[in-house]
């Protein structure tokens, strides 16, 4: 890793804010009240919830360092789909009706803004080159799940691009794992819809620089998840959008998963 990297000792990090501008909101405030010296996205600003173009503002007016997920790049880039790597016909209806819905509500501005984002970002955590991406270094929509992805995978992913630290997001599903030779896997989760977990609560990863590995604590963050609803139906959004917002239960996009995070939902 070449030198030159901002070096921050605590941190929190997010994914997936998927238009939820309520969450977004709260998370901001929950991290600042923890004393962060940085916050972080790494992508995926649209989907699912309602009115895209609330979320940007907020990023930016929190000096919020934010990365180009899939969707962003989808989006800035006029692309026929997400690029969201679903292979199942129901995820795939449900991905395009809410990438059709999220593009159509993104203004040209907030497009060309997220066009012009990085894909991957360097830092230094204490001593720890840290690596934050979308879904892996190697590729944008790539899925780390934590019970499939083998240790070997993502130790060979630290060596091929120079990091001590790999933070991630894309699965939607918050997770970590200490790695041999003083490395760290982070999945930061998303907060712009539950973990699949029955809570209402979404989910940020807050790291704190130590030796030999930072402290990672998974945050859950309270927000008025019953007004997003009401905006989401306003907005004439999939009932299965809703239901989720409002039971803490996936009700699309279940297909991708293990078998293992898939036991742990109700369908």
């Amino acid at each position: 890793m070449s030198g030159g990297e901002p070096t921050h000792e605590r941190i929190a990090v997010f994914g997936g804010v998927y238009s939820n501008h309520l969450a977004l909101a709260a998370a901001i405030a929950d991290a600042r009240a923890r004393d962060v010296d940085a916050i972080f996205c790494l992508g995926d600003m649209g989907a699912f919830g309602p009115h895209p173009d609330k979320v940007f503002p907020l990023l930016i007016e929190n000096d919020v360092s934010t990365l180009r997920g899939n969707y962003d790049d989808s989006i800035a880039r006029g692309l026929d789909d997400c690029q969201c790597g679903y292979t199942d016909p129901r995820d795939n209806h449900f991905a395009g009706l809410s990438y059709r819905y999220t593009y159509e509500k993104t203004s040209p501005r907030w497009r060309d803004w997220m066009g012009a984002l990085p894909e991957r970002r360097r830092i230094r955590l204490g001593d720890r080159r840290a690596l934050l991406c979308h879904g892996s270094p190697r590729r944008m929509n790539e899925f780390l799940w934590e019970s499939t992805t083998p240790d070997a995978f993502i130790e060979k992913l630290c060596r091929e691009f120079d990091a001590d630290v790999i933070l991630c997001t894309h699965t939607g599903i918050h997770w970590s794992r200490p790695l041999r030779g003083g490395r760290l896997c982070v999945n930061v989760g998303a907060i712009g819809r539950p973990a699949n977990d029955g809570r209402t609560d979404v989910w940020y990863a807050l790291l704190q620089a130590d030796d030999p590995l930072p402290r990672v604590e998974f945050v859950p963050v309270a927000y008025d998840h019953e007004a997003l609803a009401t905006e989401m139906a306003e907005e004439s959004l999939p009932r299965e959008f809703i239901d989720t917002i409002l039971s803490g239960w996936w009700t699309t996009c279940t297909e991708i998963l293990p078998m293992k995070e898939r036991r742990r939902g109700m369908f």
